[in-house]
């Protein structure tokens, strides 16, 4: 049971150079949740654990996600998260930071 994800990435939320949480953001291969649909987003709540050899998270809320493929990890700071939570990717985010600091 669970969703299932592609294109994931383990998001820390950081305040400076501190982490405070992490997430993880991916995009729904499949759910049996009956909370995503396919090729939507996630962005979870705040992990709790993570069985890297089996590619299984599961978040302080209780959801599971099963991880296909090779992930990466990514960071930003947490003023940035709700647009992370509205759909976001970290690297759009980054890409809107920068082309908001040379405007």
């Amino acid at each position: 049971m669970g969703t299932f994800l592609k294109d994931w990435q383990l998001v820390s939320i950081l305040e400076g150079d501190r982490e405070i949480a992490v997430v993880l953001f991916g995009i729904v291969v499949s759910d049996n949740t009956c909370r995503f649909v396919e090729n939507d987003y996630v962005c979870s709540s705040v992990i709790a654990k993570i069985n890297s050899n089996a590619r299984i998270v599961e978040t302080k809320s209780g959801s599971i996600y099963h991880l296909e493929g090779d992930g990466i990890k990514a960071g930003i700071q947490y003023q940035d998260f709700e647009m992370l939570r509205n759909g976001y990717s970290p690297q759009e985010i980054s890409l809107i930071n920068s082309q908001n600091c040379i405007q």
